[in-house]
């Protein structure tokens, strides 16, 4: 089953569409990265495909492509976002996936979360 490409009742589509408001980090033709509303570190925003993807369970070899650019997207934006570099500072990468991951929006999101400690959780 494919997904559809936006999902009218998922507030994360509705980011990307401009139809709620965020803080971006950055935006392109695929993915957008925006600020969590609830952030668990000093620094915490959102990688998200445009495209609904429900969770990281869909994902198949045709996202190779897009899971890698947000994957190589994660550690620079880290850095413009104010971790600091590796191997003192760095960040933490997260994607919660299904009931049991803790996934509470249904639409791929991967977490990137750095910045002076103590701030773990979970």
């Amino acid at each position: 089953m494919t997904a559809p490409a936006h999902d009218p009742d998922c507030v994360f589509c509705k980011i990307a569409a401009g139809q709620i408001p965020s803080k971006k980090v950055y935006e392109d033709e695929e993915i957008l990265a925006f600020h969590d509303i609830a952030p668990w570190a000093p620094v915490h925003f959102l990688l998200i495909p445009k495209a609904h993807i429900p969770s990281f369970a869909q994902i198949g070899p045709e996202h190779a492509a897009l899971m890698g650019r947000i994957m190589t997207l994660a550690p620079r934006l880290a850095l413009e976002q104010g971790c600091r570099p590796y191997p003192e500072g760095g960040f933490r990468v997260v994607v919660n996936t299904g009931a049991d991951g803790g996934q509470e929006v249904h639409h791929l999101h991967v977490h990137v979360m750095g910045g002076p400690r103590p701030w773990a959780r979970g």
